[in-house]
């Protein structure tokens, strides 16, 4: 079997644990929580092992219990780091594309964002739409005159120039203006997959992962809708992933600085961990420009810069002190910080500022984009006029009129959920909803009565259930095992969750919990491992483990296809939709 979560990998801190009688009080009292103290021998291993895992192999017992011979087996084996993931997505892409223009429709909030798209890429800027330009959109098939009056809006324009661009490559429709979600939902499995993988040095449990987004309602829904959730936790993701790909580069490097013993093992040494220097680190960048992408879609990427940065700084104290640094975060201040900051934070900055290029190309005066004119209109009275050009000072008006719309939103809504619900799914959104007459619309000539068809943003009951039990599991692992790959998932899943809650007063919806689900599905995908077992169980425990994870994850299988017609729009009689309303707050 592959190794899952739970086997003692050289990652953990558990290995070689100290005698009993040299642990002191604290230790000694968290251990009837499962604390496990830093080895006090670790030194005797091969330091390149604890810095850069290798990653596990199906054991020998699985291809012989397959009659799988040796030479095909290593094939398998070798291929599988990419031929599992890619596997794995075809399934969510063609899930995700089949019928991707129904319903015909501009359903939710797609109102504003497939026209302010469309308005980004041919004007530079939104404009105002008259009230029936959905109904003439899809009766002429997006052949209408774009209007020229600036529009007010309040999200940067990353994500609607990524819509923007399927519209400009398949058309002003309902297919066009979701392709692009389609295809950043698609590959963001992909993504996980292979973070899943590298995170858990097992090509099992990043698959599992990504297997399990694919079937999760919410993720699906918000790649056929042309909303800008979906991109922002697509680039949230691919920035998770080059701070993860970062980190094993750079203790690759540490390793190989590291002196080796007369067998050929590196061993600790404090000089080398100090004083040697990492160098250029070019998917720092990469994650640096993401999250400016992320920020530049929706301003809670803030949010999640901040953690990561965090997140990421901490990765290099951990690396210096297994290579043996006696002051790691003395070292991280000599050589990383610095970097690590003008990686991320000015490149994120500077990206974001340039995705608001066509706002700042266009007239200022008064043709141009909303406040596009401000400065020369009402801000030459401002002691720093003379030091910040015109467009400068509008944007920053501009930006902090939408702060005050932001904070101040408290509108109410049908839909409205309060975060504490999110992770049991407690208030899901409908994005569209009709009740078609018997022999119309799909709806089956016998039914008797009028169907339901709906597009409900319901995240699989089943998979959000059992990560409630993750993300203890994770914090569990995290706290009293001092697993990194537990603290990493809870820091994805704390920096797209956590911040809400300062905001409970506001007009917020349960679909803006799509940003950590990734991070829910590492979660589960953790947990289910720690179900099959570590590798040296025995077979007994590896096949009840085994069976009652398969069982667990058919479920939510299951409960996906249970769902499907609520997240297709796909008519069904109206006492088959009332039996799928679980709990009262889904209607």
């Amino acid at each position: 079997m592959t190794s899952t979560a739970s086997s003692t990998d050289s990652t953990d801190t558990r290995q070689h644990q100290a005698p009993l009688e040299q642990r002191t009080a604290w230790q000694l009292r968290l251990r009837r929580f499962g604390y496990l103290a830093k080895s006090a021998s670790a030194g005797r291993e091969d330091v390149r092992d604890r810095l850069v895992p290798p990653y596990t192999e199906p054991s020998g017992r699985l291809w012989a219990t397959l009659s799988v011979p040796p030479a095909l087996a290593d094939r398998i084996t070798r291929w599988s780091g990419w031929g599992g993931p890619l596997l794995v997505t075809l399934l969510a892409g063609v899930l995700r594309f089949w019928n991707l223009g129904s319903p015909k429709a501009v359903i939710f909030d797609e109102t504003y964002y497939a026209k302010d798209a469309w308005a980004l890429i041919h004007r530079g800027f939104e404009v105002n739409w008259p009230k029936n330009a959905n109904q003439r959109i899809l009766e002429s098939a997006g052949d209408v005159p774009i209007p020229t009056d600036a529009a007010y809006v309040v999200h940067p324009p990353v994500g609607k120039y990524v819509i923007g661009l399927g519209e400009l490559m398949f058309g002003f429709d309902p297919f066009g203006w979701r392709f692009m979600t389609a295809l950043l939902g698609t590959l963001s499995v992909l993504m996980l997959c292979r973070i899943g993988r590298r995170l858990f040095r097992s090509t099992f449990l990043g698959c599992l992962a990504g297997a399990l987004m694919a079937v999760d309602g919410l993720h699906f829904v918000m790649s056929r809708t042309a909303l800008l959730d979906g991109v922002l936790t697509f680039f949230v993701l691919a920035a998770f992933g080059c701070l993860l790909i970062d980190r094993d580069r750079a203790r690759a490097k540490l390793a190989a600085a590291l002196p080796v013993d007369a067998d050929g093992r590196a061993v600790p040494d404090a000089h080398v961990a100090e004083t040697t220097r990492i160098g250029f680190r070019p998917w720092r960048l990469a994650a640096g420009l993401f999250l400016g992408l992320a920020i530049g879609t929706k301003w809670n990427g803030l949010y999640i810069l901040a953690a990561f940065c965090v997140m990421a700084v901490l990765w290099d104290v951990g690396a210096r002190r297994v290579a043996g640094a006696h002051h790691p975060r003395t070292a991280v201040l000599r050589h990383d910080l610095g970097w690590a900051f003008l990686s991320t934070v000015p490149v994120a900055v500077l990206t974001y500022f340039v995705s608001w290029i066509g706002w700042i190309l266009s007239p200022s005066d008064g043709t141009g984009g909303y406040y596009r004119d401000w400065a020369t209109r009402n801000g030459r009275g401002s002691d720093w006029s003379w030091l910040f050009p015109d467009w400068w000072r509008s944007l920053w008006h501009y930006e902090n009129q939408v702060y005050e719309f932001h904070v101040g939103l408290s509108s109410p809504h049908t839909y409205e959920s309060n975060p504490w619900s999110w992770i049991v799914t407690g208030r899901p959104v409908s994005y569209f909803y009709e009740s078609p007459a018997p022999g119309r619309d799909g709806c089956p000539a016998d039914a008797g009565e009028k169907c339901a068809r709906e597009v409900l943003a319901l995240g699989t009951p089943m998979l959000w259930w059992l990560a409630c039990f993750a993300v203890l599991y994770v914090l569990w692992r995290w706290l009293f095992r001092r697993d990194w790959r537990a603290g990493a998932i809870a820091c994805g899943i704390a920096a797209g969750y956590l911040p809400w809650f300062l905001y409970q007063e506001r007009t917020i919806f349960y679909f803006y919990a799509i940003v950590f689900l990734p991070f829910l599905c590492l979660a589960v995908a953790m947990l289910l491992g720690a179900i099959v077992g570590p590798p040296r169980s025995t077979d007994t425990r590896r096949v009840a483990g085994a069976t009652a994870a398969g069982v667990l994850t058919l479920l939510i299988a299951w409960n996906f296809i249970y769902f499907w017609p609520l997240y297709t729009g796909t008519a069904i009689p109206i006492d088959d939709w009332r039996s799928r309303m679980w709990l009262d707050t889904w209607v």
